[in-house]
């Protein structure tokens, strides 16, 4: 039995807010990384290893998958068809090429091959797949989850096996979220919102609080914000260098 459909164009704006969350969340972060970048914090801070940074990336990450996960959960409540999930799919992927081309000027010896939106891009497919079987994507998302942790092998540490995430050592890169563990994390979003849009809908798709409307407001254009923020954030970082100088 499931619960009635969700409209198309309709908005889950507590869905939003928290994707909105996650992206300012995300914002701040990066601000501290480019301010460490270009020399702001002495001594430099260890992003890739205190855990500090490391717990939150890992925070703002999950928070990123779940959200995906549960949008595509809605979207297919709404009816969407293959047609449509690929229009969106190439904005995703395509946005995930231009990330690769612009860090291989930024950072030419651990440019990004393979980061968050490779990563959402590739794990889309398989969700968008894997849906139909509702229940069952518990077990699927916590095998996903559990797999690296249990067994890796050094066969995946070559550079075009990397994404798959069974690697014995972290590949020279700025950003990576490979397939395993981060696929049992978008499953696990997409799982929730399922069983949300079936038993407790409106839980899920009730409005938010006024002081939180900006935030739904920035969730609904995530990938845009995404794409954005840093230029902005190092333009600033370097026009105040220039003019303190």
């Amino acid at each position: 039995m499931t619960g009635p459909r969700a409209i198309r164009g309709q908005r889950f704006d507590r869905l939003d807010a928290l994707r909105g969350l996650a992206i300012v969340w995300m914002a701040v972060y990066h601000f501290a990384f480019d301010l460490n970048h270009y020399g702001f914090f002495q001594p430099p801070y260890r992003f890739f290893h205190d855990p500090l940074w490391t717990v939150q990336r890992t925070m703002i990450l999950s928070g990123f998958l779940l959200c995906a996960g549960a949008a595509l959960a809605v979207s297919l409540d709404a009816g969407q068809t293959w047609p449509r999930f690929w229009r969106r799919w190439a904005q995703v992927a395509g946005c995930a090429l231009l990330v690769s081309i612009g860090s291989s000027f930024m950072f030419p010896r651990s440019w990004i091959f393979f980061g968050v939106l490779h990563g959402i891009a590739v794990m889309l497919v398989g969700a968008r797949l894997l849906a139909p079987l509702r229940g069952w994507l518990w077990p699927l998302a916590a095998g996903c989850i559990a797999l690296p942790a249990l067994w890796r092998h050094p066969g995946f540490d070559a550079p075009w096996l990397a994404w798959i995430g069974l690697v014995t050592r972290k590949p020279v890169t700025e950003d990576w979220v490979p397939v395993l563990p981060w696929f049992g994390v978008m499953l696990a979003g997409l799982a929730g919102a399922q069983w949300l849009l079936t038993h407790r809908r409106a839980a899920f798709a009730g409005a938010v609080p006024g002081v939180l409307r900006p935030l739904a407001l920035l969730g609904r254009w995530s990938l845009s914000f995404y794409m954005l923020h840093q230029p902005v954030l190092i333009g600033l970082i370097l026009a105040y260098t220039t003019i303190r100088a």
